[in-house]
């Protein structure tokens, strides 16, 4: 990409109603437009991001088993009715219309039991389980209090995964790898130094379900974390009890703030029992399935990277989700700086290297670095009258802005 051609451009001012670090920096540098409180749009870099990390989640997810899915944003009443959650007593989130003829209908906020209904259509025997389902759909929650940029959202992409098993064992079986999947997920994201593993209430169905929440002092949550073994407990559980079950001691903990970027927790029959999701086991026996649900919100990880890793001059991205992995900066007007920048743009892309070439000629160099810097590629190419002197060009890291000379010729194997 040229950054003359790139659509949207960097802003030096702070967006009004916005305190979060997400929010501001994301709309100064161009990668989100708010819309209204809790809905941004995703622009050209933003999409980028988004669809890196969607792209993470799906290999991971397909490594699981999973089968991609796209369900309907709109729900009928009769799904959700069997199992007590249309009611706005019971389910305080939902946005409802009508349709002409005044049916009434909700934008889902949730499809465990969207999908149990689907599963119901294709699953009769013990022969079609174990199965999982997952997609990545837009939902849609009337939150009171829509706050912190992409961390709390009315309108968001969540990616749902539903397991579908014969017996405890089967699903515990499956819950433990999911377990290790959404690890393996976090590590690619570059969140995985920072993101523990956190027993959290299990509600009716199991002891314990499993949140996993990324140390940051901007996060709404608490959890008490053993950094030996890696692994927490949210404020909600946190006692005695549930410390010996663990094996854990309160000496070992140390209590912090933390952003919920993913959680897994077991279903039981609720959903299968009360939409008469059933198999018929080897015996004949008519049997409810037992069910899990795994979710990960891909834009409330993009808040929490940006939230962990930016510093005072911008953004700062891993290089599993950049826009771009490579910021290229010709400085100045000299031909012969505009001719072996395009020539050195066009060897990273033949090299299968994605560039963000800033071209532009009526900038200064100042201006150029105060962007780049801003849009946060985890590495920066300048090529100037300076280093061509030497046939080189300089290399500089965002994370460490540690800065080399390299030849022109090297730079490329080296990116590669």
């Amino acid at each position: 990409m040229k950054q003359s051609q790139l659509f949207t451009k960097t802003t030096k001012s702070t967006p009004k109603d916005e305190v979060s670090k997400n929010a501001i920096l994301l709309q100064r540098a161009g990668f989100i437009n708010k819309e209204m409180a809790g809905v941004y749009s995703l622009l050209p870099l933003g999409l980028r991001v988004f669809n890196k990390i969607i792209n993470i989640i799906r290999e991971e997810m397909n490594a699981l088993g999973g089968e991609e899915v796209v369900l309907s944003a709109l729900q009928s009443r009769e799904t959700w009715e069997p199992t007590d959650q249309w009611s706005d007593d019971k389910v305080d989130v939902w946005f409802k219309t009508n349709l002409k003829n005044g049916t009434e209908l909700g934008l889902a906020v949730t499809h465990e039991a969207a999908l149990t209904k689907l599963v119901k259509e294709y699953v009769n025997s013990y022969r079609d389980l174990p199965c999982s389902i997952y997609q990545f759909q837009t939902k849609f929650r009337n939150e009171a209090r829509a706050r912190s940029g992409l961390m709390r959202l009315r309108e968001f992409v969540m990616k749902d995964l539903y397991s579908f098993s014969r017996d405890q064992a089967e699903h515990d079986k499956f819950y433990e790898q999911a377990k290790e999947a959404y690890l393996k997920v976090f590590k690619r994201l570059g969140l995985g130094d920072q993101t523990y593993l956190t027993y959290a209430s299990g509600g009716m169905f199991a002891k314990f379900s499993h949140e996993f929440q990324t140390v940051l002092e901007s996060g709404e949550d608490t959890i008490y974390v053993n950094e030996k073994k890696k692994i927490a407990v949210n404020k909600e559980v946190y006692n005695d009890e549930v410390l010996n079950q663990l094996g854990l001691s309160k000496e070992e903990m140390v209590e912090k703030r933390a952003v919920e970027v993913g959680n897994i927790f077991s279903l039981g029959t609720r959903f299968s029992e009360a939409l008469g999701l059933n198999y018929l086991n080897e015996a004949g026996e008519k049997i409810p399935v037992i069910m899990g649900s795994y979710g990960i919100g891909p834009a409330r990880v993009m808040g929490t990277v940006v939230e962990l890793l930016a510093d005072d001059k911008g953004l700062v991205w891993p290089d599993s989700i950049a826009p771009f992995k490579i910021h290229l900066l010709a400085l100045g007007d000299k031909s012969e700086v505009v001719a072996s920048a395009k020539k050195l743009y066009e060897d990273l892309v033949k090299n299968n290297l994605e560039v963000l070439f800033d071209d532009r000629l009526d900038l200064t160099n100042g201006e150029k670095f105060a962007e780049a810097d801003l849009i946060g590629c985890p590495w920066r190419i300048i090529v100037s009258e300076k280093t061509l002197k030497e046939n080189k060009v300089e290399l500089k890291s965002r994370v460490s802005a540690k800065a080399e000379l390299l030849d022109i010729k090297e730079v490329v194997s080296r990116l590669s």
